[in-house]
């Protein structure tokens, strides 16, 4: 896989993920939901931390999570080209760009949104680079806004270890496009582990009469 198709994937992929987030930021109330499907629905939340909503506690938390995620994209943006010249596997390859894409594209709301949009309300639709914006550089928050909730309040049987009797809902999870791509490198890394870390056989023919030579 040359460079120029992982730029075109990676390019793709942040084009979908930032249409998306802004046509979800500018057209839906806080909290808003559109049902596809019983098992598929649009609701728009802002995630203020990591996955799942985690937040890094303090003052400086957010400063810190935006600063590191722009730190490591660099090395990702490194892996990736230094695998391409290598000529690893498209496995490899097409997961590191994934992943590439989705940090980036969480990347820029972290960075941009605060002072891109004001505040999403349940009575207020967010507006472009209003003069009262909602908050600072690099203090943006990330817009999800899918939502699978395949499994809606279930009950759980009573006599299940530590959950039984309890409802859950199976898939809660709240997401965005860029959180899909870094889950799908991820999961090919994962799932197809040796194909991607396995070096093409032109590739390895190739080493082999470089030694030789």
């Amino acid at each position: 896989m040359k460079l120029r198709h992982s730029v075109l994937l990676i390019l793709l992929i942040l084009v979908v993920d930032q249409f998306s987030k802004v046509f979800v930021k500018t057209n839906f109330y806080y909290q808003e939901e559109v049902r596809i499907f019983d098992w598929f629905r649009l609701v728009f939340i802002e995630n203020e931390g990591m996955a799942w909503g985690t937040v890094i506690p303090g003052e400086y938390g957010k400063l810190f999570l935006t600063v590191f995620r722009i730190l490591v994209v660099p090395f990702i943006g490194y892996w990736l080209w230094d695998s391409t010249i290598r000529e690893k596997s498209n496995f490899l390859i097409t997961a590191i760009a994934l992943i590439f894409a989705g940090a980036v594209g969480n990347i820029i709301d972290s960075v941009l949104y605060g002072v891109m949009f004001d505040d999403s309300t349940r009575t207020h639709l967010a507006t472009f680079f209003p003069e009262d914006h909602y908050s600072t550089w690099l203090h943006g928050r990330v817009v999800d806004m899918f939502y699978f909730p395949i499994i809606e309040d279930y009950l759980v049987p009573n006599w299940v270890p530590f959950m039984g009797g309890k409802t859950v809902t199976f898939f809660n999870a709240i997401f965005n496009v860029a959180d899909v791509a870094i889950s799908t490198g991820v999961g090919i890394l994962i799932v197809f582990n040796k194909r991607a870390f396995t070096l093409p056989p032109h590739s390895i023919s190739r080493v082999f009469h470089n030694k030789l030579d």
